[in-house]
């Protein structure tokens, strides 16, 4: 799988993919992230990649020409399967969208910064909007990185243990059992007796039954279409 990222500022998320689980995908060969900055695309001779909006609204807008230069050079490199909008008020992020968009072999994210994108992108260029919640931060970039976590770890051979992402919370619309290391008794907290006994059909049961109750404790929402 190939991600390209679009931001106003690469150096801000470039580390983030040279460690642990990003840089493992990448070394193996399985996700390749590429990074751009908007600016090498502006037509502007100060680089410049925004402007003040029309109809006098406060903020600073980010301005077509740029965007679209990107996006039409790596389409003419490639064919992607999603041109995505990282923005408060898209779809919301998931498992299984992570699920979804995991299978997909080119994707492009969007970095938006300032007050916005000019709203035509979104008309013309873009094929999904996506949000990682309902707040707003300063750019794009943080949830890029969120999305292309998720996306990345679940593609197979990313984690030595395939088991344990299928494992992970949301992935059948529960949340994870607790789960517990060594010691087995640290000044008096002890680890439940059933993970010590061996017995696995009676660990899985005490796994769905613990991931229900937790469930239902925390996010009860996630029960709903069960």
């Amino acid at each position: 799988m190939r991600i390209d990222i679009i931001t106003v500022l690469p150096e801000m998320i470039e580390g983030f993919f040279n460690c642990s689980i990003m840089k493992r995908a990448k070394d193996k060969g399985l996700a390749e992230v590429h990074i751009h900055n908007l600016r090498d695309y502006t037509e502007d001779k100060h680089r410049r990649v925004d402007d003040y909006p029309y109809g006098g609204f406060a903020g600073m807008v980010m301005m077509v020409q740029p965007i679209e230069s990107c996006i039409n050079a790596l389409k003419s490199e490639r064919e992607y399967d999603e041109v995505i909008f990282v923005t408060p008020d898209g779809e919301q992020f998931d498992q299984p969208m992570a699920n979804q968009l995991s299978l997909a072999k080119n994707i492009i994210i969007l970095c938006g910064h300032f007050k916005g994108i000019d709203y035509r992108i979104r008309e013309h260029l873009i094929t999904k909007e996506v949000s990682v919640g309902d707040f707003v931060l300063t750019g794009g970039e943080l949830p890029a990185a969120v999305m292309a976590d998720a996306i990345i770890r679940i593609i197979p051979g990313v984690i030595s243990d395939e088991q344990s992402a299928l494992s992970d919370s949301f992935q059948d619309n529960l949340l994870a059992a607790p789960v517990y290391t060594r010691p087995a008794d640290y000044k008096g907290w002890k680890v439940p007796d059933v993970l010590l006994s061996g017995h696995e059909a009676k660990i899985k049961e005490w796994e769905l039954k613990m991931s229900l109750e937790r469930t239902q404790r925390l996010r009860p929402d996630l029960l709903e279409d069960k």
